[in-house]
Protein backbone atom coordinates (compact mmCIF):
# COMPACT_ATOMS: atom_id res chain seq x y z
CA UNK A 1 0.00 0.00 0.00
CA UNK A 2 3.28 2.11 0.81
CA UNK A 3 4.39 1.78 -3.06
CA UNK A 4 0.96 3.06 -4.32
CA UNK A 5 0.51 5.88 -2.20
CA UNK A 6 3.70 7.47 -2.92
CA UNK A 7 3.04 6.70 -6.47
CA UNK A 8 -0.17 8.84 -6.18
CA UNK A 9 1.25 12.18 -4.44
CA UNK A 10 4.48 12.24 -6.80
CA UNK A 11 1.98 12.40 -9.40
CA UNK A 12 -0.06 15.12 -7.15
CA UNK A 13 3.33 16.96 -7.26
CA UNK A 14 3.70 16.64 -11.05
CA UNK A 15 0.82 17.96 -11.91
CA UNK A 16 1.12 21.06 -9.05
CA UNK A 17 4.31 21.69 -10.56
CA UNK A 18 3.28 21.54 -14.18
CA UNK A 19 0.10 23.43 -13.27
CA UNK A 20 2.07 26.38 -11.54
CA UNK A 21 4.65 26.37 -14.54
CA UNK A 22 1.68 26.79 -17.14
CA UNK A 23 0.24 29.18 -15.04
CA UNK A 24 3.28 31.21 -15.24
CA UNK A 25 3.84 31.06 -19.08
CA UNK A 26 0.55 32.33 -19.22
CA UNK A 27 1.01 34.89 -17.58
CA UNK A 28 4.54 35.93 -19.10
CA UNK A 29 2.71 35.67 -22.19
CA UNK A 30 -0.44 37.89 -21.19
CA UNK A 31 -0.21 41.73 -22.73
CA UNK A 32 -1.25 43.74 -20.00
CA UNK A 33 -3.59 46.48 -20.68
CA UNK A 34 -2.19 49.42 -22.07
CA UNK A 35 0.50 47.52 -23.45
CA UNK A 36 1.44 46.09 -26.41
CA UNK A 37 3.77 43.74 -27.29
CA UNK A 38 5.83 42.38 -30.55
CA UNK A 39 9.50 40.27 -30.96
CA UNK A 40 12.11 41.51 -32.53
CA UNK A 41 16.03 41.75 -33.13
CA UNK A 42 18.31 44.15 -31.70
CA UNK A 43 19.92 46.55 -33.92
CA UNK A 44 23.13 48.95 -34.66
CA UNK A 45 23.66 51.24 -37.04
CA UNK A 46 26.56 50.63 -39.30
CA UNK A 47 29.01 53.15 -40.50
CA UNK A 48 31.10 52.27 -43.34
CA UNK A 49 34.67 54.11 -43.79
CA UNK A 50 35.21 54.99 -47.35
CA UNK A 51 37.44 56.87 -49.20
CA UNK A 52 37.49 59.65 -50.66
CA UNK A 53 40.40 59.51 -52.70
CA UNK A 54 41.33 56.26 -55.07
CA UNK A 55 44.88 55.38 -54.27
CA UNK A 56 46.79 52.48 -52.67
CA UNK A 57 45.97 51.95 -48.94
CA UNK A 58 49.42 52.13 -46.91
CA UNK A 59 47.77 50.71 -43.79
CA UNK A 60 44.60 49.78 -41.85
CA UNK A 61 45.41 50.00 -38.17
CA UNK A 62 42.56 48.18 -36.54
CA UNK A 63 41.35 44.66 -36.85
CA UNK A 64 37.52 43.06 -36.79
CA UNK A 65 36.07 43.19 -33.32
CA UNK A 66 38.14 46.38 -31.85
CA UNK A 67 36.56 48.96 -30.09
CA UNK A 68 37.76 52.18 -31.33
CA UNK A 69 36.87 55.65 -30.04
CA UNK A 70 35.80 58.46 -32.29
CA UNK A 71 38.26 60.88 -33.92
CA UNK A 72 40.59 57.46 -34.51
CA UNK A 73 43.08 57.03 -37.18
CA UNK A 74 42.35 53.68 -38.34
CA UNK A 75 43.30 53.56 -42.08
CA UNK A 76 45.89 55.52 -44.46
CA UNK A 77 46.64 55.72 -48.12
CA UNK A 78 49.88 55.75 -49.70
CA UNK A 79 50.84 59.92 -50.21
CA UNK A 80 54.27 59.78 -51.61
CA UNK A 81 52.89 61.24 -54.75
CA UNK A 82 50.69 63.67 -53.10
CA UNK A 83 53.98 64.55 -50.73
CA UNK A 84 55.70 65.78 -54.09
CA UNK A 85 53.25 67.86 -55.44
CA UNK A 86 53.06 69.44 -52.43
CA UNK A 87 56.79 70.08 -52.41
CA UNK A 88 56.60 71.32 -55.95
CA UNK A 89 53.36 73.71 -54.39
CA UNK A 90 55.05 75.42 -51.92
CA UNK A 91 57.84 76.26 -54.27
CA UNK A 92 55.67 77.92 -56.47
CA UNK A 93 54.13 79.70 -53.67
CA UNK A 94 57.73 81.19 -53.00
CA UNK A 95 58.79 81.92 -56.84
CA UNK A 96 55.31 83.92 -56.71
CA UNK A 97 56.13 85.45 -53.65
CA UNK A 98 59.72 86.64 -55.03
CA UNK A 99 57.86 88.02 -57.75
CA UNK A 100 55.80 90.31 -55.77
CA UNK A 101 59.36 91.45 -54.18
CA UNK A 102 60.69 91.99 -57.84
CA UNK A 103 57.23 93.66 -58.62
CA UNK A 104 57.12 95.87 -55.71
CA UNK A 105 60.48 97.23 -56.08
CA UNK A 106 60.10 97.64 -60.02
CA UNK A 107 56.86 100.56 -58.83
CA UNK A 108 59.40 102.18 -56.41
CA UNK A 109 62.08 102.76 -58.64
CA UNK A 110 59.55 103.61 -60.93
CA UNK A 111 57.93 106.29 -58.43
CA UNK A 112 61.54 107.35 -57.73
CA UNK A 113 61.42 108.26 -61.51
CA UNK A 114 58.31 109.74 -61.68
CA UNK A 115 59.34 112.55 -59.07
CA UNK A 116 62.88 113.07 -60.61
CA UNK A 117 60.96 113.69 -63.67
CA UNK A 118 58.08 116.29 -62.01
CA UNK A 119 61.21 118.35 -60.39
CA UNK A 120 62.87 118.24 -63.72
CA UNK A 121 59.66 119.38 -65.31
CA UNK A 122 59.18 122.29 -62.89
CA UNK A 123 62.35 123.66 -63.35
CA UNK A 124 62.11 123.71 -66.79
CA UNK A 125 58.64 125.20 -66.83
CA UNK A 126 60.42 128.43 -64.67
CA UNK A 127 63.28 128.28 -67.11
CA UNK A 128 60.47 128.55 -69.96
CA UNK A 129 58.68 131.62 -68.00
CA UNK A 130 62.05 133.46 -67.31
CA UNK A 131 63.13 133.02 -70.97
CA UNK A 132 66.22 131.29 -69.93
CA UNK A 133 64.59 127.33 -71.09
CA UNK A 134 63.16 126.45 -74.22
CA UNK A 135 59.46 125.55 -74.89
CA UNK A 136 61.27 122.09 -76.64
CA UNK A 137 62.88 121.39 -73.65
CA UNK A 138 59.98 122.20 -71.31
CA UNK A 139 57.84 119.25 -73.88
CA UNK A 140 60.26 116.80 -73.47
CA UNK A 141 60.63 116.61 -69.33
CA UNK A 142 56.52 116.79 -69.70
CA UNK A 143 56.73 113.94 -71.67
CA UNK A 144 59.20 112.39 -69.49
CA UNK A 145 56.76 112.72 -66.62
CA UNK A 146 54.03 111.29 -68.28
CA UNK A 147 55.96 108.36 -69.04
CA UNK A 148 57.13 107.67 -65.87
CA UNK A 149 53.34 107.82 -64.60
CA UNK A 150 52.05 105.30 -67.01
CA UNK A 151 55.63 102.72 -65.90
CA UNK A 152 53.82 103.15 -62.46
CA UNK A 153 50.97 102.18 -63.14
CA UNK A 154 52.16 99.02 -65.42
CA UNK A 155 54.40 98.39 -62.47
CA UNK A 156 51.88 98.09 -60.04
CA UNK A 157 49.55 95.89 -62.43
CA UNK A 158 52.40 93.63 -62.66
CA UNK A 159 52.27 93.56 -59.08
CA UNK A 160 48.69 92.55 -58.78
CA UNK A 161 49.68 89.64 -61.66
CA UNK A 162 52.10 88.31 -58.83
CA UNK A 163 49.97 88.34 -55.76
CA UNK A 164 47.03 86.23 -57.75
CA UNK A 165 50.15 83.72 -59.46
CA UNK A 166 50.69 83.37 -55.11
CA UNK A 167 46.87 83.23 -54.50
CA UNK A 168 46.58 80.19 -57.21
CA UNK A 169 49.67 78.86 -55.44
CA UNK A 170 48.53 78.78 -51.92
CA UNK A 171 44.82 77.35 -53.31
CA UNK A 172 47.09 74.56 -55.07
CA UNK A 173 49.03 74.18 -51.39
CA UNK A 174 45.64 73.79 -49.66
CA UNK A 175 44.04 71.52 -52.30
CA UNK A 176 47.08 69.39 -52.15
CA UNK A 177 47.03 69.67 -47.84
CA UNK A 178 43.18 68.58 -48.03
CA UNK A 179 43.82 65.65 -49.88
CA UNK A 180 46.56 64.49 -47.60
CA UNK A 181 43.84 65.35 -44.55
CA UNK A 182 41.45 62.74 -46.07
CA UNK A 183 44.31 60.16 -46.68
CA UNK A 184 43.85 59.35 -43.06
CA UNK A 185 40.74 58.05 -42.80
CA UNK A 186 39.68 58.94 -39.39
CA UNK A 187 36.06 57.49 -37.47
CA UNK A 188 33.38 59.76 -37.04
CA UNK A 189 31.89 57.58 -34.41
CA UNK A 190 32.46 55.38 -31.32
CA UNK A 191 32.27 51.90 -32.15
CA UNK A 192 33.23 48.36 -32.85
CA UNK A 193 34.59 47.18 -35.96
CA UNK A 194 32.40 44.83 -37.72
CA UNK A 195 34.30 44.32 -41.17
CA UNK A 196 38.09 44.68 -41.97
CA UNK A 197 37.55 44.77 -46.04
CA UNK A 198 40.51 45.55 -47.81
CA UNK A 199 44.57 44.54 -46.50
CA UNK A 200 47.60 47.01 -46.83
CA UNK A 201 48.87 47.11 -50.62
CA UNK A 202 45.70 46.99 -51.97
CA UNK A 203 44.42 49.58 -54.28
CA UNK A 204 40.74 50.80 -53.91
CA UNK A 205 39.03 53.53 -55.58
CA UNK A 206 37.23 56.70 -55.10
CA UNK A 207 34.61 56.16 -52.53
CA UNK A 208 35.81 52.03 -52.23
CA UNK A 209 35.10 51.15 -48.53
CA UNK A 210 37.83 50.12 -46.12
CA UNK A 211 36.36 49.30 -42.99
CA UNK A 212 32.48 48.53 -41.26
CA UNK A 213 31.66 49.68 -38.06
CA UNK A 214 29.06 49.10 -35.69
CA UNK A 215 28.20 52.46 -33.72
CA UNK A 216 27.70 51.10 -30.79
CA UNK A 217 25.88 54.52 -29.52
CA UNK A 218 22.45 54.19 -31.42
CA UNK A 219 21.25 50.77 -30.56
CA UNK A 220 17.59 49.83 -31.47
CA UNK A 221 15.06 47.23 -31.43
CA UNK A 222 13.06 46.89 -34.23
CA UNK A 223 9.25 45.53 -33.87
CA UNK A 224 6.32 45.31 -36.08
CA UNK A 225 2.85 46.56 -34.77
CA UNK A 226 -0.40 45.95 -35.98
CA UNK A 227 -2.97 48.76 -37.06
CA UNK A 228 -4.60 49.44 -33.60
CA UNK A 229 -1.59 49.35 -31.82
CA UNK A 230 0.78 51.57 -33.47
CA UNK A 231 -2.09 54.03 -34.62
CA UNK A 232 -1.76 54.57 -30.73
CA UNK A 233 2.09 54.78 -30.17
CA UNK A 234 3.41 58.15 -29.64
CA UNK A 235 6.93 59.16 -30.54
CA UNK A 236 8.50 58.84 -26.88
CA UNK A 237 6.61 56.34 -25.43
CA UNK A 238 7.73 54.01 -22.95
CA UNK A 239 9.16 50.74 -23.27
CA UNK A 240 10.59 47.49 -22.00
CA UNK A 241 13.34 44.72 -23.28
CA UNK A 242 13.14 41.55 -22.44
CA UNK A 243 15.94 39.58 -24.38
CA UNK A 244 16.12 35.46 -24.90
CA UNK A 245 19.78 35.86 -23.61
CA UNK A 246 18.83 37.71 -20.36
CA UNK A 247 15.32 36.81 -19.33
CA UNK A 248 15.61 38.00 -16.20
CA UNK A 249 16.61 41.33 -17.03
CA UNK A 250 14.15 43.95 -18.45
CA UNK A 251 16.26 46.71 -20.21
CA UNK A 252 13.95 50.54 -20.45
CA UNK A 253 13.62 51.37 -24.00
CA UNK A 254 11.76 54.61 -25.85
CA UNK A 255 9.76 54.79 -28.99
CA UNK A 256 12.06 56.86 -31.57
CA UNK A 257 10.28 56.37 -34.89
CA UNK A 258 7.27 54.71 -35.60
CA UNK A 259 6.48 54.07 -40.53
CA UNK A 260 3.81 56.20 -41.68
CA UNK A 261 3.19 53.40 -44.41
CA UNK A 262 2.60 49.45 -43.71
CA UNK A 263 5.29 47.08 -43.93
CA UNK A 264 2.63 44.26 -44.99
CA UNK A 265 -0.46 45.56 -47.33
CA UNK A 266 -2.87 43.35 -49.18
CA UNK A 267 -3.24 43.03 -52.11
CA UNK A 268 -7.35 43.21 -52.48
CA UNK A 269 -9.05 45.92 -51.23
CA UNK A 270 -9.13 45.96 -47.41
CA UNK A 271 -11.85 45.01 -45.22
CA UNK A 272 -12.47 45.99 -41.24
CA UNK A 273 -10.73 42.23 -40.49
CA UNK A 274 -8.05 43.20 -43.40
CA UNK A 275 -6.70 46.37 -41.68
CA UNK A 276 -5.83 44.04 -38.80
CA UNK A 277 -3.52 43.04 -40.77
CA UNK A 278 -1.45 45.29 -42.09
CA UNK A 279 2.08 45.83 -39.71
CA UNK A 280 3.98 49.12 -39.15
CA UNK A 281 7.81 49.17 -38.24
CA UNK A 282 8.53 50.31 -34.88
CA UNK A 283 11.94 51.54 -33.42
CA UNK A 284 13.10 51.69 -29.67
CA UNK A 285 15.57 53.12 -29.00
CA UNK A 286 18.24 52.22 -26.09
CA UNK A 287 19.81 54.85 -24.11
CA UNK A 288 23.08 55.08 -24.83
CA UNK A 289 24.46 55.90 -21.70
CA UNK A 290 23.27 52.64 -20.54
CA UNK A 291 24.85 50.67 -23.14
CA UNK A 292 28.00 51.88 -21.83
CA UNK A 293 27.49 49.87 -18.87
CA UNK A 294 25.72 46.76 -20.38
CA UNK A 295 27.24 46.51 -24.00
CA UNK A 296 27.90 42.87 -23.02
CA UNK A 297 24.39 41.96 -22.89
CA UNK A 298 23.04 43.89 -25.43
CA UNK A 299 24.31 43.15 -28.71
CA UNK A 300 23.22 43.42 -32.12
CA UNK A 301 21.32 40.25 -33.50
CA UNK A 302 19.89 39.09 -30.34
CA UNK A 303 16.08 38.35 -29.89
CA UNK A 304 13.55 39.02 -27.41
CA UNK A 305 10.10 40.37 -26.71
CA UNK A 306 9.48 44.35 -26.37
CA UNK A 307 6.56 45.58 -24.39
CA UNK A 308 5.50 49.22 -25.62
CA UNK A 309 3.38 51.64 -23.96
CA UNK A 310 0.13 52.24 -25.98
CA UNK A 311 -1.95 54.35 -23.58
CA UNK A 312 -0.12 56.72 -21.48
CA UNK A 313 -1.69 56.21 -18.48
CA UNK A 314 -0.59 52.01 -18.96
CA UNK A 315 0.97 50.76 -15.30
CA UNK A 316 3.78 48.43 -15.70
CA UNK A 317 2.63 45.08 -14.07
CA UNK A 318 5.65 43.76 -11.67
CA UNK A 319 7.12 41.54 -13.98
CA UNK A 320 8.31 43.85 -16.25
CA UNK A 321 9.55 46.34 -13.92
CA UNK A 322 13.24 47.95 -14.58
CA UNK A 323 15.83 44.83 -13.66
CA UNK A 324 19.55 44.95 -14.82
CA UNK A 325 22.17 42.78 -15.02
CA UNK A 326 24.49 43.04 -12.33
CA UNK A 327 27.69 44.24 -13.89
CA UNK A 328 30.97 43.98 -11.12
CA UNK A 329 32.76 47.51 -11.67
Amino acid sequence: MRGPTVLAIGAVLTLAVGGYLYWRNMMATQTPEGLAIANGRIEVTRVDISSKLAGRVAQVRVNEGDTVQKGELIAELDTAELRAQLAGAKATVQRAAAAIARAEAEVAIRKAEYDLAEVEMQRAVHLEQTSSGTKADLDRRRAQSLVTAAQIQGSRAAVGEAKAAKEIADAQVMQIQAMLDDSELHTPVSGRVEYKLVQAGEVVAAGGRLVSMLDLSDVYMTVFLPTGDSGRVALGSEARIVLDSVPNAVFPATVSFVAAEAQFTPKTVETQNERQKLMYRVKLAIDPKLLERYRDYVKPGLTGNAYVQVKPDAVWPARLSLRLPNVVG
